[in-house]
């Protein structure tokens, strides 16, 4: 009896301490690292088309362009980032049965789900953004484009980044109620 029960103690503590699997937990650190990182270059593209918007409204295209062409390098990025993010909820959503608390899995779903919606948001994004830089070559090249196309396409990137941005504060905010129904656990 003395050996089952050693066993069983061996198990749950290599399957992941307190009840929650080991491969969710390391995914989970992972997919928030790279959902870190999603974050930071969304924001740093935004940053960058304030600095292209700038450029335009004085005239200097060239450099204005120079900058588009490396937006559409961070994008790629994003994407390679993307990919990555979802193979990290892919682990969490196969381990997310061996958590123990059915309240504290809940809350890793909701975790979950704030990150595939995150997810979505980035093929909005892309595909705005990638509007976006067609637009701007156009105008850059002097082919076409409007101030106020521009900053539409502007605008509505800026709201993807901003959609991006709340859905990692809710996957964090869901992972921090998970945090405190397992013991504060990561």
């Amino acid at each position: 009896m003395a050996i089952v029960a050693i066993g069983y103690a061996i198990v749950r503590w290599s399957d992941g301490q307190g009840g929650v699997p080991q491969d969710f937990t390391g995914a989970r650190t992972q997919g928030a690292l790279i959902a870190e990182n999603i974050v930071n270059l969304s924001n740093q593209s935004t940053a960058t088309l304030d600095k292209v918007s700038k450029l335009d409204n004085e005239g200097n295209y060239k450099d204005a362009l120079t900058l588009t062409t490396g937006l559409v390098t961070q994008s790629a990025q994003i994407r390679n980032q993307a990919v990555a993010l979802s193979e990290q909820i892919a682990t969490m959503t196969q381990a997310l049965s061996g958590v123990s608390n059915l309240s504290a899995r809940q809350d890793a779903l909701e975790a979950i789900s704030d990150q595939v919606a995150l997810l979505n948001q980035l093929v909005s994004y892309s595909a705005d953004l990638g509007s976006l830089l067609g637009v701007l070559r156009e105008r850059f090249t002097g082919a076409y484009g409007t101030t106020a196309k521009v900053q539409a396409l502007v605008d509505q990137v800026n709201t993807d980044v901003n959609a991006i941005n709340n859905f990692n504060a809710q996957a964090e905010k869901a992972m921090a109620k998970f945090d405190a129904r397992e013991g504060g656990q990561q």
